[in-house]
């Protein structure tokens, strides 16, 4: 930028003045100061926290896109007992990256900046994503215990044990299940750890490592929303599904009343599952 007359200062500073100007012009140039200022804020706090929700957003709209393409090439997710554990357990992950990033990115962020609180930025950065990585983990486990229930239902149908009819019958009461589960106290206590200001909760109080709240925060989403994810197999594993599921748990954590949500939730799926039972043709799959 180009000024004219008289010399310039910005914030107490006195920029260079160029005097051979043919028009005696001063040229504006950004001191010392204020880079050092900018480096400041990309080495701060507020700068690390921006990059972490970033991160958490590109990871979820990635998972997002894979699932989409995944659903345009087959109609439903191939978890089925004929899939190797390891790809059953990558789509698995995937799914939890895509739909549950979304719905703790408010948790992990206020982990963060209670972290830069008592640690120097990077090492706030650094001990947020150990939380991250613990709280997946505790999902993977999780998928471990659906692959072994896919196993055991999918060899039972292969050895005749259960007809097609019990098969839809044993997802209907997976539904209902799911659905009583909304009104339980045991759901609404994990639910409170999982709103709660993330200073207040139970396991933010133990002063436990990084990695360990990560697990515990895990711990505490898979009590709330288990049944939820156990409900996506007789709807089909489709995206569909998946993107409701995503909004009831994004809906309890955000909205102000969480047990209307739950109960909305609950009431959907019972009623969904007595349709099922009175018309099966009814089914999203």
């Amino acid at each position: 930028m180009i000024y004219r007359d008289k010399d310039i200062c910005d914030g107490g500073i006195v920029l260079f003045s160029d005097k051979n100007s043919e028009r005696g012009f001063v040229t504006h140039r950004a001191p010392a100061a204020r880079d050092a200022a900018i480096d400041a804020w990309r080495q701060g706090p507020t700068f690390l926290r921006i990059i972490t929700l970033i991160l958490l957003i590109e990871f979820a709209l990635s998972a997002w896109l894979v699932l989409v393409w995944h659903g345009h090439t087959s109609r439903e997710m191939t978890m089925t007992a004929g899939l190797p554990a390891v790809h059953f357990l990558t789509d698995w992950v995937l799914m939890m990256v895509a739909m549950m990033f979304p719905t703790a990115a408010l948790v992990i962020i206020a982990f963060y900046k209670t972290e830069a609180v008592k640690r120097q930025p990077e090492d706030a950065f650094i001990s947020t994503w150990l939380f991250v990585t613990a709280y997946l983990l505790v999902w993977a486990v999780a998928g471990i215990a659906a692959y072994t229930g896919v196993l055991v239902a999918g060899s039972a149908v292969a050895h005749s044990a259960l007809s097609p009819v019990v098969v839809a019958q044993c997802g209907v009461v997976i539904l209902l299940l799911a659905g009583l589960y909304q009104f339980t106290p045991f759901k609404e206590t994990c639910l409170s750890e999982c709103r709660t200001p993330i200073e207040m909760t139970t396991w933010r109080r133990t002063r436990a490592s990084s990695f360990r709240m990560g697990l515990l925060h895990g711990a505490y989403c898979i009590g709330c929303n288990w049944l939820l994810f156990a409900a996506l197999f007789p709807l089909g594993m489709t995206i569909e599904a998946m993107a409701i599921i995503t909004l009831i748990i994004l809906a309890e954590k955000t909205l102000l009343w969480p047990r209307a949500a739950s109960y909305t939730a609950g009431v959907g799926l019972v009623l969904y599952g007595t349709l099922l039972i009175a018309s099966p043709q009814l089914a999203l799959h």
